[in-house]
């Protein structure tokens, strides 16, 4: 195995501070070396000699068998896009439950169908020859991977909570980067997977001592939602969280009912509950944060939280869509992302960050509010940052994440230097992704997934879901969440 990978490419977009964020590269290439990128930017022919003294210890992607020339491929590169929010289990339910409320469709779909995984473990594990879940999950990876995203941040609820192992290995097997939020709830919640303190204590305890030296898997708190954990059980968690120096992520004020019924209920925003007992701080990543009200806002901004936006989950389930613009404008720092693919229905970033984009210009009515150059950062770059992970740039020193986005298909023709970010956004459909490198190994090559056998995988999980659909048949009908209660 060559111990260097060579891509070139037509256009570059590094995302690099150092060079400037909004710099785009006219033939631009990086190498890497192992792991990490050790060059990066235009290609030269002090470039070249370099690469042709590396001889076998390099593999040049793109390079038909016997050539000779380095090519220089017909798409743009930039870093992996990084999901900051999803759960891995979903693929299975999409199509199931639509057209219902969030706390409606957990119970229809989510608790249903992590529910059957649990009862039928037994039947499902001698069926698919391995554990259900790792069926589920190896599904999210193939998907994530296609999309182009090479790191993410899991929120592992429901049942999903007891199986930690299966995620780990998906992620292995993958080769991609991974923040595990192991979840938790103590109330308002489907009374089947309620939780004591000490309980989800020593499954963070547990699981940090299994898998808290895993290379590209860290494990965290990620209590499901602040409507569902009383505050001895958050408290405890971020406790924990800080004693381990890792983030907290929880679900916040994302369906207008449940976030209504709450401040009825306690005289309080989740917000403003999370401030009372001490939780919101700048480890403190909160997803979706829809249904805002003006204090919340004031929070957010002093306590230093980080949000991550999920439009297409956010629209799909009538949730709302949270003030995006005042957030940003506060300094509060937000990422985009897909959230899981039974809400989401797919895992197509770009897709989510054009809509995150167009809502917002066509609710201000303002053409220039959130343009490609700043989504792109926020499905790269961004959350980096917010997750603190060493990618999100094409820079020396940075991990070995990329994609070549392909601009061949008619969708992108014209593609020029001057429009190729816009093209990302604007024009691409998701599908475009051709290669894609992860912490160094090649993982998509030429639309190809190379670390796993996606075909099985897509006719397990396709058979998953029609064993799930015969269950539904006779099932009773799950009714325990939020205002769903």
């Amino acid at each position: 195995m060559a111990k260097h990978i060579l891509i070139r490419a037509k256009y570059m977009i590094p995302l690099d501070d150092n060079r400037g964020r909004a710099q785009r590269i006219q033939d631009g290439y990086v190498l890497t070396d192992g792991a990490t990128i050790c060059e990066a930017g235009p290609w030269t022919a002090e470039a070249e000699a370099g690469a042709r003294k590396l001889g076998e210890d390099v593999r040049v992607i793109g390079q038909p068998p016997g050539a000779a020339a380095i090519p220089c491929l017909p798409g743009i590169l930039l870093p992996g896009f990084i999901k900051a929010h999803g759960h891995d289990h979903e693929s299975p339910i999409i199509g199931i439950a639509k057209d219902q409320p969030l706390t409606a469709w957990l119970d229809h779909a989510v608790n249903m169908f992590t529910g059957f995984m649990d009862e039928r473990r037994n039947w499902l594990e001698h069926h698919f020859g391995r554990s259900p879940n790792l069926v589920t999950y190896l599904k999210a990876r193939v998907d994530d991977l296609s999309y182009g995203i090479t790191s993410c941040m899991v929120h592992h609820c429901n049942h999903n909570k007891y199986r930690v192992e299966e995620l780990v290995e998906a992620n292995r097997m993958a080769g991609t980067k991974m923040r595990i939020a192991i979840g938790g709830q103590d109330r308002h919640y489907y009374p089947k997977i309620l939780d004591t303190v000490n309980q989800a204590i020593s499954r963070l305890d547990q699981a940090w001592a299994a898998f808290g030296s895993e290379p590209r898997t860290w494990i965290l708190p990620g209590p499901d939602q602040l409507f569902s954990n009383g505050p001895e059980m958050l408290t405890a968690l971020k406790r924990w969280a800080r004693e381990h120096g890792t983030l907290l992520h929880v679900h916040s004020s994302e369906e207008p009912g449940t976030t209504r019924w709450f401040r009825q209920t306690y005289g309080e925003t989740p917000v403003e509950y999370a401030h009372r007992i001490g939780v919101l701080d700048g480890q403190t990543v909160l997803a979706h944060q829809v249904n805002c009200q003006p204090h919340d806002l004031d929070l957010l901004q002093s306590s230093g939280a980080k949000i991550v936006h999920n439009p297409l989950a956010n629209t799909i389930l009538g949730s709302g869509m949270p003030p995006l613009i005042e957030m940003l404008n506060r300094g509060i720092p937000v990422a985009i992302s897909t959230d899981g693919s039974g809400s989401a229905d797919n895992q197509n970033i770009i897709s989510a960050a054009r809509l995150a984009s167009q809502f917002q210009k066509a609710f201000h009515q303002n053409a220039s509010l959130l343009p490609a150059q700043q989504v792109l950062e926020m499905i790269t770059v961004v959350p980096a940052q917010i997750l603190g992970l060493n990618t999100g740039s094409l820079a020396p020193g940075k991990d070995a994440d990329l994609v070549l986005l392909d601009i061949r298909p008619a969708n992108l023709v014209p593609t020029r230097l001057d429009n190729c970010v816009e093209n990302i956004i604007w024009a691409a459909n998701g599908s475009e992704i051709r290669y894609v490198v992860a912490n160094g190994q090649l993982a998509v090559d030429d639309y190809k997934l190379v670390s796993l056998d996606a075909q099985k995988i897509i006719g397990d999980v396709q058979e998953l879901s029609e064993l799930l659909i015969e269950y539904m048949k006779e099932a009773e009908e799950i009714k325990g969440t939020g205002v769903h209660h």
